[in-house]
């Protein structure tokens, strides 16, 4: 994309489904220099549904018509993790810059050749890591930044949820748990968000492994899965995710450990728990209301040439690779 003569970013959107209706759709027409103008949803009915509820002019049954529109030079995939692969491809290959959702697709290969087709076309390939951008997660690397508990130890990680659990979106045919459709189960669904700031706060794993195993029989994917990673400068990481736990046994944490006090969080919560000399500081943070608008601004920044990729393939690969290995996918 040439940004001396582009000043616009006009999206179209592959898969408006449930994730677009607040989380990120309405954010594209929110963020400067940012336009929704098309969506497309296999059934014709919910595409023109969408599209008049949301205010977009157009509306498409079949991606390769939207991915060819003229007026279209964005994209941003939003279909159940088999297809991300088809659609970034095509899409990058018709040199227009892409937005995918996580996780990035259903396999590391999958990922690797979406990178190459970045690569080798030259148009820019962003992930929906969103919570890099949320204040609450930058608030947080600044204090690891500032050594404001001290050197890090160790970092627990737990996500512990009841088989109906409100955290986790559901579909009408239930495809997050369908390795067909995502690649595995609600670990893959889950876990990339946990991970990704992992990654993001201390660097690329060192070494991984873990075990998986589906316990409670409800679906075909894995519904218990523990990790342990080495970080850089040594910092141990244990992950525990298991998805049918009685109602009361509800978790969604992560506590860094360091020298001098304690970081603790969750991932799908809105406050932070400081303890250092003893003391316990306790901020609370207010979600925007389309959770992913900060990434967007950010990602048009990059797609006008104005900024750095807020998360690209590469970034997410390092997830991926690390959830093969607790999952033990070859």
């Amino acid at each position: 994309m040439n940004s001396t003569e582009t000043k616009l970013i006009r999206w179209g959107i592959i898969g408006c489904g449930d994730v677009t209706e607040k989380k990120s759709g309405p954010a594209f027409n929110k963020v400067p220099n940012s336009s929704l103008i098309a969506v497309m949803r296999r059934d014709t009915a919910k595409a023109k549904d969408y599209a008049e509820r949301h205010g977009v002019p157009k509306w498409y049954d079949e991606a390769t018509a939207l991915i060819n529109d003229p007026e279209v030079n964005a994209i941003y995939i939003a279909t159940p993790p088999k297809y991300h692969e088809e659609y970034a491809i095509a899409s990058l290959k018709a040199g227009k810059p892409v937005y995918v959702e996580k996780p990035m697709s259903t396999s590391l290969s999958a990922c690797l050749r979406m990178e190459e087709a970045a690569r080798s076309t030259g148009i820019p390939l962003c992930i929906a890591h969103y919570r890099r951008q949320l204040p609450m997660f930058l608030s947080i690397k600044t204090l690891l930044a500032e050594e404001a508990i001290g050197k890090i130890r160790t970092i627990r990680l737990s996500m512990l949820q009841p088989d109906q659990s409100s955290i986790i979106a559901t579909t009408g045919n239930n495809w997050r748990v369908d390795p067909d459709m995502a690649g595995a189960g609600l670990f893959f669904d889950l876990a990339p968000h946990q991970l990704d700031l992992i990654h993001y706060f201390f660097g690329p794993a060192k070494e991984s492994f873990g075990i998986a195993k589906n316990q409670a029989g409800l679906y075909k994917a894995e519904d218990v899965v523990t990790g342990i990673m080495r970080l850089e400068n040594d910092i141990l990481f244990t992950g525990q995710w298991c998805f049918t736990v009685s109602e009361g046994m509800r978790e969604d944490i992560v506590e860094i450990n360091g020298s001098a006090g304690k970081i603790s969080f969750p991932v799908f919560g809105h406050e932070v728990e400081i303890l250092r000399e003893g003391k316990k500081e306790v901020i609370s943070f207010d979600p925007p209301q389309h959770i992913q608008k900060p990434m967007i601004e950010k990602i048009v920044q990059y797609f006008l040439g104005k900024a750095e990729n807020p998360c690209s393939a590469a970034d997410a690969i390092e997830s991926m690779q690390v959830m093969d290995s607790f999952t033990n996918r070859k």
